[in-house]
């Protein structure tokens, strides 16, 4: 798991080959106006999804973790609070894994919770259990999928 600020992304592009080009569209994109959608940047390897999200409680999200691709969420319109978990100690499966949309949802409790304001971000890894979506009223972010 990662927390920061968009302009220190450039510290984090040797993590993963498609990171710069990841963090190269966030920096060139005019973020604000993207449409709500998918943005395929190289197939299902690299894409955006603009989002629109009414924001939940704690107590109404879960936690989710995902095989096959890493997340890089950054809210747009309003700060969120995103919950954390190191995979091993993801045990309450509620919904098995789905392929299809690569994810599995848990009833564990986060350990950590991140305050993620607009133009920051979070990087989660398969190896993270995470907890997006945690805010008050509706907001624009984008997630940004990285193929394994």
């Amino acid at each position: 798991m990662i927390l920061d600020s968009l302009q220190n992304s450039g510290l984090y592009e040797s993590i993963h080959p498609r990171f710069k080009q990841a963090f190269n569209f966030l920096h060139t994109a005019d973020l604000i106006n993207l449409p709500i959608g998918r943005i395929e940047l190289d197939s299902s390897n690299l894409f955006v999804s603009v989002v629109e999200i009414t924001g939940k409680t704690v107590e109404t999200t879960c936690l989710e973790s995902h095989q096959l691709y890493i997340d890089i969420q950054v809210p747009l319109t309003a700060p969120e609070t995103m919950g954390w978990l190191e995979g091993p100690r993801l045990k309450e499966i509620t919904e098995a894994y789905n392929p299809e949309k690569d994810i599995t949802f848990y009833a564990d409790k986060a350990s950590n919770y991140l305050f993620v304001r607009p133009f920051e971000f979070a990087v989660f890894f398969p190896s993270d259990g995470h907890q997006p979506g945690i805010a008050e009223g509706q907001h624009k972010k984008i997630i940004v999928k990285v193929l394994v």
